[in-house]
């Protein structure tokens, strides 16, 4: 080469941009009929797609526009220098015009010194000279643009052929080098590419091309969902701005070879220096390399299905390895990959909408003769069974492209029970990554927690912890690894195919055969289950959750479980039994057979069963970390729990009759939350004071329990003698983080008596529904409350002494409420809710105003809501009040 080169960061150029690989710049008379014209018959041989003068342009077209034109649309332009090529004015004009592509198109320049030197062309010495004399002394205007536009040409990396070197090796060199540098004309975004542009435009943006730097970009989401198609796309788009590209397919796959990251850094290596071989015999050896050739160089490498951070850390391990204006794309299933590696951008791919499916789907599975009404419907039909993923659309339209109406209706009802085997193995990728641990967590959101609204947030990871999956980490896993999401609300979800495959996985040994699978979510299969021979082992079956069973076909399941030794969870919901049909149903004295539960059971939950208790005596389950029981409106008493010593979750809901909580419910030492609301009858409530790990308390609706005429002699025994102490609030203080004592018809001596409380690691309080008129917090030692309701409090006056952390103060329907006290130590509140109070006009600008002074202290954005009455509205959110009425 005979000169060395400088990259310009220059704007992105589309190859929509090109009509021509290259544009050949040449003096006739010089070169035509020799080195151009061998050079040109070399290129079209390559098929590239030649600009020539001569051989293009049409007799009577006007030379000058048209090859300023043919310039603006040639990828590359090929300059050949020889000693007349100054004596021409118009090469001279070429040249400016070449010289002003690259510097606002990205053009590619390639000169080629012809028997001249280069310092001849940049110092316009001997025939140069001569010529742009003659040029000044005809006075044009043009001479220091001309001389710019050489010395800038002249500065450019490109060859100089010896005097005595063969021709025919000279031009295979330059047409070899140009073949490498070239990209394609024509769009990658062929027809069957749906909504494939303006995805791509959304992350050209984010690439920042020609604004310098060193960016890493990671394109994220499920299998099938067009990463790769985004990824290569976007790459035939921008290449051409770049001194080196390389694209890394199947990096995951490719890498578990023998050497296999070896040979993926000879592929980076050998793409970017458009080399045909390089050697690597170490990683180590070629993370060296990689950083010593290419950190001087403008690069675009993309690497395709990335699974693991060693890939990245070996391959583009730091943005150092690489040359100013460096762009790294990275295609991965799993965002820690990105995370950890810290890219620039996570870009999470978005799925086909309605439209594009269905336009991708036509492509593929053309109408033909079909009647249009069918036709559509099937077309709906499959749209929405493939969920927006490029690849079902593509699959099954290929496969439905040749089926008549009622072959393809069949073929989706197939597909219900048996995925199609592609779309499968591209998903289940995924899923085979997975920790054992993380599959078995994976298969049970999947069966029984998608968008499942019986249980909140919280109860759905109680459960999964007491099955011992550790879902805190296990779930962030799956999130990253795209085979779940987690709505706003804490609802779980994942795509409908995603969904499917882990169904397929449960059934696929034994799809008619339910009485073998690890779970069971189906009441038809449960039904069938209970069909089979009583005495049939059951061992496969490790949880049912099922609904909407009569009361009789309950006890069967129940009956049937007892088989199930390994049964670990239980979820059944009978159908909910009229008013009328209840009062006559006659009580079961113990719904549980003989031998349920197993000892293996870690998690109980019931539904609207109709019973008076669960069962009689003792019963040894030490797995049993879970019991949740709701609705059971004839429950009466609860167990013994003696014999569950690793009890972490007791919930109970709507059990009106219920009336005792069994004494040995306080020896439990491993109680973390416990929830009992609407049981007004509930008149016993053991002391809680041996758990030392208890973070949730509440006691919502249970008027009885608090009523200390129902306080049995004896419970207060070591505690302080007030009513709320005798359920043990005073011995489990430290770990406690939210207490819920809301409609307990507590009064303001409640709280009085309650002097000294000290709940060090309370965060959220609920007082809602009670009786206080005035409630006085200095009495309470909270340090780390945030968040307080007293909502619905009607004949509370006052609040104060708020403690100094409190964030959010909920305090609707207090309709005698006149003043919150000073707040002005309260430097963390941002929100307080009181609609329905006294709390005037001036009482709400003392709130803001204090609430206003103490913005700066909140991390973050600031962001106050002051809600009072029903008159106004007020937020200030990042520096503007905004004040709306809304009634």
């Amino acid at each position: 080469m005979a000169s060395s080169s400088s990259s310009s960061l220059g704007p992105v150029i589309s190859f929509q941009s090109w009509k021509y690989h290259v544009f050949l710049s040449f003096r006739g008379e010089d070169t035509r009929n020799t080195f151009v014209g061998h050079l040109y018959s070399a290129l079209e041989q390559q098929g590239i797609y030649t600009y020539k003068d001569d051989k293009t342009l049409l007799r009577g077209e006007s030379i000058g526009p048209s090859l300023m034109t043919a310039i603006e649309k040639s990828q590359v332009a090929v300059i050949v220098f020889s000693k007349n090529y100054a004596d021409s004015s118009w090469c001279l004009d070429e040249l400016v015009h070449i010289i002003k592509c690259k510097d606002t198109r990205g053009q590619i320049v390639m000169p080629i010194f012809y028997d001249v030197d280069p310092s001849e062309v940049r110092k316009q010495k001997q025939k140069y000279k001569e010529a742009f004399a003659k040029h000044a002394s005809e006075n044009n205007n043009k001479v220091e643009s001309w001389r710019k536009a050489l010395v800038d040409a002249s500065n450019i990396s490109g060859w100089k052929r010896q005097h005595n070197e063969n021709e025919s090796k000279f031009i295979k060199k330059v047409v070899d080098t140009i073949s490498h540098r070239l990209h394609p004309l024509t769009s990658s975004l062929d027809n069957n590419l749906i909504g494939v542009e303006a995805r791509m435009k959304h992350l050209i943006s984010k690439l920042e091309i020609g604004f310098g730097g060193k960016r890493m970009i990671g394109i994220w989401g499920v299998g099938g969902g067009g990463k790769t198609t985004l990824a290569s796309s976007v790459y035939d788009d921008i290449s051409s701005n770049f001194d080196g590209c390389c694209f890394i397919k199947n990096v995951r796959k490719e890498s578990c070879n023998k050497d296999g990251l070896e040979r993926l850094q000879e592929k980076i290596l050998c793409g970017v220096l458009q080399q045909k071989q390089v050697e690597v015999g170490r990683v180590e050896e070629g993370r060296c390399m990689i950083k010593d050739r290419l950190r001087h160089r403008k690069v675009l490498i993309v690497l395709d299905d990335v699974d693991n951070l060693e890939q990245l850390e070996e391959l583009a391990g730091s943005r150092d390895w690489f040359g100013e204006g460096s762009r790294i794309i990275i295609t991965t299933r799993d965002e820690h990959v990105l995370t950890a590696h810290r890219v620039d951008v996570v870009h999470n791919i978005s799925l086909l909408n309605n439209d594009e499916a269905m336009e991708l789907f036509f492509k593929h599975a053309p109408r033909g003769y079909k009647r249009i009404e069918d036709y559509e419907r099937l077309s709906k039909d499959v749209v929405s069974y493939a969920g927006g993923l490029p690849l079902a659309l593509r699959v099954l339209g290929r496969f439905l492209c040749d089926k008549e109406m009622n072959e393809c209706r069949s073929a989706l009802a197939r597909l219900k029970e048996i995925p199609d085997a592609n779309i499968l193995e591209v998903l289940k990728i995924s899923f085979d990554r997975l920790t054992p641990l993380e599959k078995e967590l994976f298969l049970d959101i999947a069966c029984f927690f998608r968008g499942y609204c019986r249980y909140t947030y919280e109860e759905r990871m109680m459960i999964l912890n007491a099955c011992s999956y550790y879902p805190v980490i296990g779930i962030k896993v799956l999130v990253q690894k795209a085979l779940i999401t987690i709505s706003e609300d804490g609802e779980f979800d994942m795509h409908d195919l995603v969904q499917e495959m882990a169904h397929y996985i449960v059934r696929r040994e034994h799809p008619k055969n339910p009485e073998k699978h690890s779970r069971v979510w189906k009441v038809e299969d449960v039904l069938k289950i209970c069909s089979v021979d009583a005495r049939m082992n059951l061992d496969t079956i490790e949880a049912i959750g099922v609904s909407c069973f009569w009361s009789v076909e309950s006890q069967h399941v129940l009956q049937v479980a007892t088989n199930m030794k390994k049964l670990r969870w239980i979820d059944l919901n009978q159908k909910p039994i009229s008013k009328k049909l209840l009062a006559v149903t006659p009580l079961s004295l113990v719904i549980m057979p003989e031998g349920f539960p197993p000892r293996d059971l870690c998690c109980l939950t019931l539904k609207t069963i109709n019973a008076n208790q669960l069962w009689d005596g003792y019963k040894f389950l030490p797995n049993l970390r879970m019991i949740k029981l709701d609705y059971l409106s004839k429950l009466m008493k609860t167990p013994d729990f003696d014999g569950l010593p690793n009890l972490e979750g007791f919930i109970v809901n709507g059990s009106r009759l219920l009336q005792e909580i069994h004494p040995s419910f306080g020896h439990l030492q491993k109680l973390v939350c416990v929830d009992i609301r609407n049981c007004e009858n509930l008149r016993m409530v053991p002391p809680i004071t041996r758990s030392k790990k208890l973070e949730t308390l509440v006691l919502s609706w249970c008027t009885s329990a608090f009523n200390l005429s129902n306080i049995q002699e004896g419970s207060l025994e070591n505690i302080l003698p007030h009513k709320m102490n005798h359920i043990g609030l005073s011995c489990f203080s430290g770990c406690l983080r939210k207490l819920v004592l809301s409609n307990c018809s507590l009064t303001d001596g409640d709280i009085n008596s309650a002097a000294g409380w000290e709940l060090p690691n309370l965060l959220e309080l609920d007082l809602q529904g009670n009786g206080f008129v005035r409630l006085d917090f200095s009495l309470l030692l909270l340090p780390q409350l945030k968040r307080l309701n007293v909502s619905w409090c009607k004949q509370l006056v006052e609040l104060s002494e708020l403690p100094s952390s409190i964030a959010v103060v909920i305090a609707g329907w207090c309709y005698s409420l006149e003043s919150f006290g000073d707040i002005s130590n309260c430097k963390w509140l941002w929100q307080v809710s009181a609609w329905y109070t006294k709390l005037g006009a001036l009482c709400g600008d003392i709130l803001l105003n204090s609430m206003l002074q103490n913005v700066f202290y909140v991390r973050g954005t600031p962001k106050i809501t002051l809600s009072v009455s029903i008159f106004q509205v007020l937020t200030f959110g990042g520096g503007n009040l905004y004040v709306g009425s809304t009634g």
